[in-house]
């Protein structure tokens, strides 16, 4: 509808990776989500830049993972340096973001029409 997520990265490796996106709408059309990642857990890719960027909404809270969860793995988290959140994208930050990206997580605040 109103909302999107576009993903644009640039990276080298990791022959025919699977990953997934998902995006939905809460039923009270307040909040925009927007998760990208390998259902595989790590992935091999090395990535040297990402930006997600989020349409019609601002984002709230967003995490960036090294891995994702899967089998007994959980989620590991990138270090807060390694990434930057701004109003509507979450990027690599250059210089510290060490190569490694395996699932994104956005939610975002949709825009409230006030009675």
């Amino acid at each position: 509808g109103d909302y999107g997520c576009t993903f644009t990265y640039s990276a080298q490796g990791g022959t025919n990776e699977q990953w997934q996106m998902n995006v939905g709408v809460s039923e009270d059309n307040g909040l925009f989500s927007c998760s990208i990642w390998r259902p595989q857990g790590k992935s091999y890719l090395f990535f040297t830049q990402f930006k997600a960027e989020v349409k019609g909404a601002k984002i709230e809270y967003a995490m960036a993972y090294s891995q994702a969860a899967a089998g007994a793995q959980s989620d590991i988290p990138l270090k807060q340096e390694e990434f930057e959140v701004a109003e509507t994208t979450v990027s690599h930050r250059e210089g510290k973001f060490r190569f490694e990206l395996s699932k994104l997580m956005i939610v975002a605040k949709t825009p409230r029409d006030e009675l």
